[in-house]
């Protein structure tokens, strides 16, 4: 795509940040959706949760890439902050589908952000892009979240689903967490440690949304997770080896639990997610491996 406006939604979250700085650095200008008073032309003014959006300032934009959302592991899922996780999504894609659809003209791609939380508990089965959704909040908020996108594909905008996995970086995320954890010398597997971790690299994930965004025939989803997901006690023991800090902790199950609530079930939980349609369609990793990845955050 030639250099272009690109709106971006959540261009203030670890991976929105990040897509803005590489975007902006190649001569990109970038549109960002914000929830104040816009500070300049730059900025359009949304209320994701009010289903409310300035329209006007999408118009003219190549691409407009959703990654807006309440934090999954922000806070213990109560029934209200359930709520707030889902509004944030579900209405605020809705909100700029239906938006994107009535202009007279419409972005050449809508990329809306998902999880690979819409396939649920895996085990050690190997998933791709075509195994259903599994059974839960999160993968019931997933599919939600996908349907919202409607109005963009009946307007006929390629419509890209990014179900991105556990993204590493030392700057949010569970990774965000894990690392002054690892630092202190307290790190160590999350319960038996033998649950799939499908992770990326903030670095590939960014490049992967580019490529999104550029790769006309890709549409629906696309998983964002590096080639070959590890258990969480091959992470641990990687960013014991990166950080130099013996990775001899463990937390039972049960604690995780009771520290964590609902959400110890998306820890604890095994997910084997492969990116199949993202390296069928020509997509490299920079960093497909754990301890890359690790090195590089």
């Amino acid at each position: 795509m030639e250099h272009a406006h690109i709106a971006v939604a959540g261009a203030s979250g670890l991976i929105g940040s990040a897509l803005v700085r590489s975007l902006t650095a190649d001569g990109y200008e970038v549109v960002r959706l914000v929830r104040r008073a816009p500070g300049g032309p730059g900025e359009v003014r949304w209320d994701p949760e009010r289903q409310s959006v300035d329209a006007v300032g999408l118009a003219g934009c190549a691409a407009v890439v959703n990654l807006a959302g309440a934090g999954v592991g922000d806070h213990r899922w109560t029934d209200a902050y359930k709520r707030r996780i889902r509004d944030s999504r579900v209405l605020g894609t809705a909100t700029l589908a239906e938006a994107v659809a009535a202009l007279e003209e419409p972005p050449r791609v809508f990329v809306n952000g998902s999880a690979i939380g819409y396939y649920g508990e895996t085990g050690n089965r190997v998933v791709d892009e075509e195994a259903p959704p599994g059974d839960g909040f999160l993968p019931s908020l997933c599919v939600e979240w996908e349907e919202a996108t409607a109005p963009a594909q009946e307007a006929g905008i390629r419509t890209v689903h990014p179900r991105t996995g556990l993204v590493v970086s030392r700057r949010g995320g569970a990774f965000g967490r894990l690392f002054p954890l690892f630092r202190a010398g307290l790190g160590g597997r999350l319960g038996d440690g033998w649950q799939y971790w499908s992770f990326i690299a903030l670095h590939d994930t960014v490049a992967a949304l580019r490529h999104l965004i550029d790769t006309e025939e890709l549409s629906g989803p696309v998983n964002l997770t590096a080639p070959q997901p590890v258990p969480n006690r091959e992470v641990t023991a990687a960013m014991g080896r990166v950080l130099r800090r013996p990775a001899r902790c463990a937390v039972p199950a049960p604690v995780l639990r009771v520290v964590l609530g609902e959400l110890a079930g998306d820890v604890l939980g095994s997910q084997r997610v492969v990116p199949k349609r993202l390296l069928e369609s020509g997509f490299a990793f920079a960093f497909p491996g754990i301890e890359d990845a690790i090195r590089a955050a």
